[in-house]
């Protein structure tokens, strides 16, 4: 089996519904921010806040080019990820793309984001950030799951989808 990549805002759903799946296929998920931050033993605010942003993100484009080597996987990307090319090329390469999309605001409004350092400023912001994100997610999407019910409905169209 190719990977199943899922990409998106941060909140979106990414690891909710890659834990859906993961346990439906009998398959490992592997989360990118989780994955960094066991091996930095370091949380992302802290890496963002102590290294930087730069840091983090050559971090990520690491454990992408490690996990497009490897099959079967559910992978659940950073929402920061698709936006270097030399992170989401390879995942793209290995196997099919799908863009949770949700409404910015209802994730915004929802009370997930937590401590996550590019969620902390207004709602707006949080807006206008996904209003720059989208065309990137939608050009390295091989499939776009808008909206969805629930998480579960949400895997269940990937499955579909991938005819599994």
């Amino acid at each position: 089996m190719k990977n199943i990549v899922l990409i998106g805002m941060m909140g979106c759903g990414k690891s909710t519904v890659g834990a859906i799946l993961s346990k439906k296929l009998g398959v490992e998920l592997i989360d990118t921010d989780a994955l960094i931050e066991a091996r930095e033993g370091r949380t992302i605010p802290w890496i963002f806040r102590e290294w930087g942003e730069g840091y983090f993100r050559a971090c990520e484009e690491r454990v992408a080019g490690e996990l497009a080597g490897k099959s079967g996987l559910v992978i659940s990307c950073g929402g920061g990820l698709p936006l270097r090319e030399g992170a989401i090329r390879p995942l793209h390469g290995s196997g099919t793309v799908f863009f949770l999309c949700r409404d910015p605001g209802v994730t915004y409004d929802s009370g997930v984001l937590g401590d996550r350092p590019l969620a902390q400023g207004r709602r707006e912001a949080f807006v206008e950030r996904f209003a720059r994100r989208e065309p990137v997610y939608r050009r390295w999407a091989h499939h776009v799951i808008s909206d969805l019910p629930s998480p579960e409905a949400a895997a269940d169209a990937i499955l579909e989808v991938l005819k599994l």
